[in-house]
């Protein structure tokens, strides 16, 4: 994996929660996640245009200040542990991408508060994945490249196609040129929206 770097100022959090459906859709609760964020921050900030990038990451203008990690914690009951790492203070450097922070105007503690609101709610409206689709549709409405041009990397192995949406498992649903659609659940992808911002 790639290294972690947490500089002081930033905000580690993580949320920790019991399910009581089964462990197949502890997938989604990155999704819901990034929501979470993706709404907290537009709060704060409403002058960031704030860009989910499949799968766990959060961007400002192409550079990126949030990363995600979801994981399945325990049995009995099921909990799902959501790891958050947002740059509020510092973004680090020589990093393989350009990445930001949210600024001065921030502060730890205001972050937090409204993540911890934000998830609480989102967590809600999903429902153990029953609100699933709610969820899906803001996901959608605030993620980076959906209709665009993608290419994803597997074993090796580089498809190109159309960016058409996120499966219920999470899998990045690529549509290609015979118009069937692809899960994409892990693999180096590119974005061409990403690449064009990053350009511009």
């Amino acid at each position: 994996g790639r290294n972690w770097v947490s500089e002081p100022g930033n905000l580690y959090a993580t949320f920790l929660f019991a399910i009581s459906t089964g462990p197949e859709i502890a997938a989604q609760a990155g999704l819901v996640a990034a929501v979470a964020v993706q709404e907290a921050v537009s709060r704060l900030r409403p002058d960031l245009a704030v860009r989910i990038k499949w799968p766990n990451d959060l961007l400002i203008g192409g550079a990126k200040f949030c990363g995600i990690l979801s994981e399945v914690v325990g049995t009995s009951p099921i909990r799902i542990a959501l790891g958050c790492g947002i740059n509020v203070a510092h973004a680090p450097k020589d990093t393989p991408y350009p990445a930001t922070a949210l600024g001065l105007r921030c502060t730890v503690e205001s972050v937090f508060q409204e993540l911890d609101s934000s998830l609480s709610n989102c967590l809600k409206i999903w429902d153990e994945g029953r609100g699933f689709e709610a969820i899906r549709a803001a996901w959608t409405a605030a993620a980076l490249g959906i209709g665009g041009q993608v290419t994803a990397s597997i074993a090796g192995e580089a498809t190109s196609g159309i960016f058409a949406g996120i499966a219920p498992d999470g899998a990045l649903l690529l549509q290609t040129g015979d118009g069937k659609l692809r899960p994409i659940h892990s693999g180096e992808v590119r974005f061409a929206a990403l690449e064009e911002l990053r350009q511009a």
